[in-house]
Order: structure tokens, then C-alpha cells, then sequence
């Protein structure tokens, strides 16, 4: 969401900004429509300070007894009374459409985010470790296994059961996989509240239209979300409650940065992915995730933005699996951020790297959806807060990047060294007897 002020003074700028996610200026279409709410306002203004006026004037020829011209002058009143509400419609007509506009724009791309119009314009960044099969790692296996494949074989991994439960693109996993993958979420979010200083959060699930509307779920990609009846959504991630938390609040520079994380189940319609990534947990309708969300001071974000990566990427470490991090071009990134990093995990199985998190900076763009702002420590203000969010980590990616990382010849799986103790001492998982 935009200040209309802002883009009447940086047109050039934010029709350039623009340009660079492939889209049309449109600074000339928007100052039009503010312009016809600013002369709405004035028109109705005017109306309002006549009124004022002839008010005075009525008591003066009350005062004078000069009932004719009273009369005459409540006579003119009433008919500004009656034109007044059609100009305060018109104001609400104009500003309902700016808002509607300025609501399906995208943010504007930071100047150091790379160009490019799909996921091919992606930069790398830096990368971590090396592949398991550079490191001989992989010992006996010619052709590693995709996950799907380990599970099937295990006995512990269904898509058919789930199938015939919920449809396609969800999972039945049991018995120690199962495990494994609640271990890897307990694991992650122990990291981050112990070790990153994130507030643990517990957060509805369901969420009403302002929320998703906050950060910008809605209007735009209403069809990628699932519909819980009259009033609510089901979360695509917990990023939408987290950082709802402060909307629609004034809070001190003191309390800054807040820094929220929760472990929850995430529910998207993949409405724009028919077709794509259809075998195995790639790409669910239903899965869990740890959200990190950050609430800064504007001159915090982008250091706050390499802290969070930092964290995301220190569970990947303390898991041992080869990554690279990818700055995403002004065509793969999200609609409401400035920069986005991805974090791709090596998959032996795919031979590809695949997205496991995603950590984005979003500056004032989802704050003044939300309404979230601060007063500095010397009173001044409010202002507009910023905004960060990311993934650390998506837990059935990194159960697919375990998986396919630690498996052995024989087709089990190697428990990694830090999540045996969420496992109950279990190091290796294995086709029950």
C-alpha cells in the first residue's frame, strides 16, 4: 500500500519502480483519480464553510429583524444542506477507488535487487558446504532416492491413503517419519527462541479479511487461499497472524524490534501451480512451517533483514545440508516485498536445489495496510513501522532435504546428529519388521 503523497513527489521513481516488475507507470492514472477525491474534499469543504458562513449572516439579520433576508439566507442553507451529501459521496466514491487501485499494487523493488522476469533472473548470493555426494556422504548409492521413494519403501510415507482422505497434494506420514518431521519443527523453533531471541507465538489459525488484507493476501491472490466460511481464512502462513500483531497500534521505539516465530500448519490452494511439483510433498495444500516475523524501526530493516536470513540459515547448518542463497530478480519476488532471499537446499534425489525458506524485507508497505506504527524515543510520530517476515524453515522441505541428504544404501535414513534427542536416542530410521 502507498502514501498517494509519496507518489505525487517521486512519480519518477515509483512509475521506474514499477517498470522493473514489468508493469505499466501508472503515477499519471493515480494522481487522476486523487485528484477528483482532493476536489471532492474542497467542493464539500467549500459547502460546509458557506454554511458556516450564512449561519452568521442569518443571526446578524435575526439580529437587524430583517426577516425577508433571513428567510432568503436559510432558504440558500437548506439548499447547500441537500447538495452536501451527494459531494461527501462523491469523496467516498474516489477515495473507495484509489484505495482499490493502490491495494493491487505491488511494492516498490529495492535499487540493488537484480532484473530479471521469472525465477531465471535469480542471482546467487553465496552457497554452504558442498553436496553430499562431493563429500562421499552418499557411500554405495549410484542413483539417490527421491523422498517419496525412501517413505513409500519404508512404509511410513502415503499419498494414496491421504488421497482418498483429502484429495491430491496432501500426505499420511506415520510412525517414525512422522516423528521426524515433528522433531524437525520442535528442533527449529528451540533454535530460534533460544538461540535467536524470537517470542514464541501460538496463533489463531483462522483469520478474518483485515488480516489477510494487512499483508496482502487479499485482494490479489484471493484465489490462492481457502475460504472457512462467512468471516474467515485459513492461514497460508503464520506470517499473517504474527504480523497482525501490530496492527492498528501505536507502539514506543523502545519495544522495537519485535521479533515473533510460531510452529504452525500452513493451508494454500496452489491455485497457479496446476501440474508442478504433483509427486511427493513439494508442493502441499496443507503443511507446517516456522514463520519468523520481524517489527522494526525503518532505519533497522535492512540490518534486521541479514539477521533473519543469519537465522534461517543457522538451522540448516546445525542440520548439515549444502545450500545456496538466491536474491530473487524484481520478476520472482513477493507482491509485497523490496528484497527477498531465498534459500535453496541441495536435494541428491532431484539433483536440484529447492526453495526452503524465503526471507523478505517489506519496509512500510504492509504497515500502512495494518495501520502499525511507532513514536520515536523523543515523542515523535507515530510513524509507519517496518515489516519482515520468513521462513526458518518450511518443516516438510527440510524433512524432503533430511530425507533424501541421510539416506543409507539399504534404504533407511540417518537421524541427523542435533535431532536425536527429539527423537528419544532413534538414529537411524528403518522398514519396520
Amino acid at each position: 500500500m502507498y502514501d498517494i503523497r509519496w507518489i505525487r513527489e517521486n512519480a519518477a521513481a515509483f512509475d521506474g519502480g514499477l517498470t522493473r516488475r514489468g508493469l505499466e507507470p501508472l503515477s499519471s492514472s493515480l494522481l487522476a483519480l486523487d485528484d477528483v477525491r482532493r476536489s471532492a474534499i474542497a467542493k464539500a469543504q467549500g459547502v460546509q464553510e458557506r454554511r458556516n458562513a450564512l449561519s452568521k449572516e442569518i443571526g446578524k439579520a435575526m439580529g437587524a429583524k430583517d426577516v425577508a433576508l433571513a428567510d432568503q439566507l436559510k432558504a440558500e442553507v437548506a439548499a447547500l444542506k441537500e447538495e452536501q451529501p451527494a459531494l461527501e459521496a462523491e469523496e467516498k466514491a474516489a477515495k473507495e477507488a484509489l484505495d482499490e487501485t493502490l491495494a493491487a499494487i505491488p511494492n516498490v523493488p529495492f535499487d540493488d535487487v537484480p532484473d530479471g522476469a521469472d525465477e531465471h533472473g535469480n542471482v546467487v548470493s553465496h552457497v554452504h558446504g558442498m553436496k553430499p555426494e562431493e563429500r562421499g556422504l552418499l557411500r554405495g548409492i549410484n542413483d539417490p532416492k527421491q523422498h517419496f521413494e525412501l517413505g513409500e519403501a519404508l512404509g511410513q510415507m502415503d499419498f494414496e491413503k491421504a488421497a482418498k482422505l483429502s484429495g491430491s497434494r496432501f500426505v499420511v506420514l506415520q510412525n517414525q517419519i512422522a516423528r521426524l518431521s515433528r522433531a524437525i519443527g520442535q528442533f527449529m523453533l528451540d533454535v530460534h527462541t533460544e538461540e535467536h531471541g524470537y517470542t514464541e507465538v501460538n496463533p489463531p489459525l483462522l483469520v478474518r479479511d483485515d488480516a489477510m488484507f494487512g499483508t496482502a493476501q487479499l485482494p490479489k491472490f484471493r484465489d490462492d487461499q481457502f475460504r472457512a466460511g462467512d468471516e474467515h481464512w485459513l492461514i497460508p502462513t503464520a506470517e499473517v497472524p504474527l504480523t497482525n500483531l501490530a496492527r492498528e497500534s501505536i507502539l514506543s521505539e523502545e519495544e522495537l524490534p519485535l521479533r515473533f516465530t510460531a510452529l504452525t500448519p500452513c493451508f494454500r490452494s496452489e491455485a497457479g501451480s496446476a501440474g508442478r511439483d504433483t509427486r511427493g510433498m513439494l508442493r502441499q495444500h496443507q503443511f507446517e512451517k516456522v514463520e519468523l516475523v520481524s517489527i522494526t524501526a525503518p532505519e533497522k530493516s535492512r540490518e534486521e533483514h541479514e539477521r533473519m536470513l543469519a537465522c534461517a540459515e543457522a538451522v540448516l547448518k546445525k542440520l548439515d545440508l549444502h545450500y545456496r542463497v538466491m536474491t530473487l530478480c524484481t520478476g520472482d519476488m513477493g507482491f509485497a516485498s523490496q528484497k527477498t532471499w531465498d534459500i535453496e537446499a541441495w536435494l541428491p534425489g532431484q539433483k536440484t536445489y529447492r526453495e526452503i525458506s524465503s526471507c523478505s524485507v517489506c519496509g512500510d508497505f504492509q504497515a500502512r495496510r495494518m495501520n502499525a506504527r511507532y513514536k520515536t524515543k523523543d515523542g515523535k510520530g507515530p510513524f509507519f513501522v517496518h515489516t519482515l517476515n520468513g521462513s526458518g524453515t518450511a518443516v516438510g522441505r527440510a524433512l524432503i532435504a533430511v530425507m533424501e541428504n541421510y539416506q543409507n544404501a539399504d534404504g533407511s535414513i540417518t537421524v541427523p546428529e542435533v535431532l536425536v534427542p527429539y527423537m528419544r536416542g532413534v538414529t537411524k530410521i528403518e522398514k519396520a519388521a
